[in-house]
């Protein structure tokens, strides 16, 4: 198996090795999306023990913590190490417009799904327009 020397991406993983502190929080992808009377906010965390994750609400910020922890084989020379190991931190101001009691969260295949349930008061809903020109022909 042949190896090409690329002098570009060597010097960008010194510098991210560098610059990269263990304590800064990872980057945590995710999507978030409204389907019918609920908001589905999807969070890709391959890795991460299940048991790390931390999801809670405090007011109307909704805060998403996990914790992956890196490799420490000894005795092993390592070729490549591009997976990040550390803390995932993501958070999200939610509007008067959900359920914060309603709010359910479940970890399968690397994702983390949170289910934001929209609101009562929030729901579209109808209203009934009365015309004034029917009333005063059923007064008459």
């Amino acid at each position: 198996m042949a190896l090409s020397f690329d002098p570009f991406s060597q010097l960008d993983r010194f510098a991210a090795s560098v610059l990269d502190s263990v304590r800064a929080p990872r980057l945590m992808p995710v999507d978030l999306f409204r389907d019918g009377e609920r908001y589905l906010l999807h969070a890709d965390l391959p890795g991460v023990d299940p048991g790390s994750i931390d999801v809670d609400v405090d007011g109307s910020q909704l805060t998403i913590r996990a914790q992956r922890t890196a490799d420490t084989r000894e005795g092993v020379r390592w070729l490549a190490r591009e997976r990040g190991a550390g803390q995932f931190l993501r958070q999200f101001t939610l509007g008067d417009g959900v359920d914060l009691d309603g709010i359910s969260a479940s970890y399968e295949s690397g994702v983390l799904s949170v289910i934001i349930p929209v609101s009562e008061r929030a729901k579209p809903r109808r209203i009934e327009v009365e015309s004034r020109d029917q009333q005063q022909a059923i007064d008459a």
